[in-house]
């Protein structure tokens, strides 16, 4: 038998954390994921989270941070040097 590390961690981030972030009421959580060059926003509604998947180009609309203007690429790009 394998331990996947990936796959237990996949488990954490999209399925454990969406009970208990709303058991706890948050209200907007982000899940950036660099292997899949993904931006997952995860957004509660009437108790149960809805995602929104942003890459590239994309513009994330976030609800909580409504005047914040970045793409999926810049947060997957973000602390990268420029040189």
């Amino acid at each position: 038998m394998t331990f996947d590390s990936g796959k237990v961690n996949e488990d954490r981030d999209y399925r454990y954390k969406r009970s208990e972030y709303a058991a706890r009421g948050i209200s907007e959580y982000w899940i950036v994921n660099p292997q899949t060059n993904k931006v997952s926003l995860l957004t509660l509604i009437e108790g149960l989270y809805e995602e929104m998947m942003f890459e590239g180009s994309a513009a994330i609309a976030s609800n909580t941070f409504p005047q914040l203007r970045l793409t999926a690429q810049q947060v997957l790009t973000a602390g990268e040097s420029t040189h």
